[in-house]
């Protein structure tokens, strides 16, 4: 696998991105970060459970879908520390991400329509599809490490507000679909990161693995010392027969 065309691998990884990004979205936007189950002996009321998201906090009676008490109000006063962490947290991730989207469609983009054969004059200013593949496979990481993180850190919280208080509290579905989406960014800068060291086997910098030098230079390229001593030998054996006028 080579460096020149656009692979399933840059493709695969583009859209696994990009479905990462969409979970992230949608465990922000969720309120189903952790459940707060409040049991009643009264056998003429019903159980109240208390669902809690970054932004929003939601109360509803069992076999009920409306909100008893709805607080639109709740990212300004949450008064959990691991919530509190994940709203900076997961907007960063997102952003990390999106960036990381951006400069792998751009890596895609120059492959697929730029010219093979640079402009001499530019060669050493270019920056190309490998060295955009590379950061954006380093984005990917970094967001999987900043989401991840303080997703995992809610399973523990949890527990410790159980042992603090009562075992009422309970994580909910967009805990899964954080780590889920982590997963898929790691598995995106893998992607990446596999397609770069294919890329490496090119004789190249760090950051340009097509071209070092223009394809042109390489074309005209002298030939070796042993060689040239070979050839001049050769024709030092060779006499020189002059005719006599």
């Amino acid at each position: 696998m080579g460096c020149r065309d656009v692979h399933a691998a840059t493709v695969l990884a583009f859209l696994s991105g990009t479905a990462s990004v969409a979970g992230l979205l949608a465990a922000v936007l969720l309120p189903n970060w952790r459940q707060m189950r409040l049991y009643t002996f009264n056998k003429n009321e019903r159980n109240v459970t208390v669902y809690t998201g970054l932004w929003i906090k939601c109360a509803r009676f069992d076999g009920s879908r409306d909100c008893v008490i709805y607080d639109p109000q709740w990212y300004t006063a949450v008064d959990q520390l691991d919530l509190r962490v994940l709203q900076f947290a997961l907007p960063l991730s997102m952003f990390t991400a999106v960036s990381a989207l951006f400069l792998c469609l751009i890596g895609m983009c120059n492959t697929a329509f730029v010219s093979s054969v640079p402009n001499i004059k530019l060669a050493k200013c270019l920056v190309n599809s490998a060295g955009c593949h590379l950061v954006a496979g380093l984005l990917f990481l970094l967001a999987c490490a900043i989401c991840l993180t303080p997703s995992v850190w809610v399973i523990f919280y949890n527990n410790y507000l159980n042992r603090k208080y009562e075992p009422v509290f309970s994580f909910d579905i967009s805990v899964f679909i954080a780590i889920a989406s982590a997963g898929g960014l790691f598995f995106t800068s893998v992607l990446l990161f596999l397609w770069y060291c294919a890329c490496k086997s090119l004789p190249s910098p760090f950051w340009q693995p097509l071209y070092s030098h223009a394809p042109s230079m390489h074309s005209y390229a002298s030939q070796p010392y042993s060689a040239r001593s070979r050839l001049s030998a050769i024709e030092i054996d060779i006499p020189v027969v002059t005719h006599a006028s």
